[in-house]
């Protein structure tokens, strides 16, 4: 980490290190002002972020607690669920490649689209690629979040479920103001790891299409410049740092507010 702050103040090509020149803040002022990509792939990072938050989470903890009511086959589910997670996001955008093609995906043929002029090239197509990715992340993401909840309901004391049913409340009331609330180390967690999750994203949108074509993040940015023909390492370094800052701002005043609630 701090090699990559180092390095964004320099200008080199990654060969010698004699050939290390100092840059300033060049990096930066060309990156922010002078960078075509990168204000549309801070754009995307932020719907990434939105769309994990409140559709990928929100459908992990959904998930949860259905699986903790001790339905029937539950450990199957679970294990169906938990699948894509031990799977690496290489696979899983593979996967999902096999499954968005234009002509002999499932997704078109489940539409009736597949070998017809209509049909959707999802991971071609500028307009639909990205939200296209982002189900496949949230296939992976929903997974991981059902497990850290799951752990967190085992937690729950059953006693504040009985104490809430005594005093009249309904499994509604008795979820969000009890058993949610009670939840809040594993809330942290899964807060902290929804935003690193987004902000980091890569090899999903990398095995796509490199991060091109409407695709463009952050951290595929940060690749190209880095390993990408014609080697930029201070540009490389300076998305890099600028991505260290962004993920740091949110989890840092999240945290604070958070432990500040808890000493009062």
């Amino acid at each position: 980490m701090l090699l990559s702050v180092a390095l964004s103040f320099t200008r080199w090509d990654g060969l010698a290190l004699s050939d290390i020149r100092s840059a300033g803040v060049s990096n930066y002022s060309y990156v922010t002002k002078d960078y075509p990509p990168f204000w549309p792939a801070v754009q995307h990072n932020v719907i990434w972020l939105l769309f994990l938050a409140l559709v990928a989470t929100p459908l992990g903890l959904l998930v949860a607690v259905l699986l903790d009511q001790n339905i029937r086959g539950s450990r199957i589910y679970q294990s169906i669920f938990f699948t894509p997670v031990m799977l690496s996001l290489v696979l899983v955008g593979i996967i999902w490649q096999l499954m968005y093609e234009r002509n002999d995906g499932l997704v078109n043929h489940v539409l009736g689209t597949a070998d017809t002029p209509h049909a959707i090239d999802w991971f071609g197509n500028s307009s639909v690629n990205l939200w296209a990715a982002l189900v496949a992340a949230t296939w992976r993401h929903t997974g991981y979040i059902m497990v850290l909840y799951l752990a967190g309901l085992k937690g729950v004391d059953p006693s504040l479920k009985e104490a809430a049913a005594i005093d009249g409340a309904t499994a509604r009331q008795t979820f969000f103001r009890v058993v949610f609330p009670a939840m809040r180390p594993i809330n942290i967690v899964v807060v902290v790891i929804t935003i690193i999750e987004a902000l980091r994203a890569f090899d999903i949108v990398y095995v796509i299409n490199r991060g091109t074509n409407g695709l463009e993040l952050i951290s595929a940015l940060v690749v190209q410049n880095l390993v990408g023909e014609g080697q930029i390492i201070g540009v490389g370094s300076a998305l890099a740092v600028l991505l260290l800052v962004i993920s740091l701002v949110p989890i840092t005043f999240y945290l604070a507010r958070t432990f500040r609630k808890a000493d009062r």
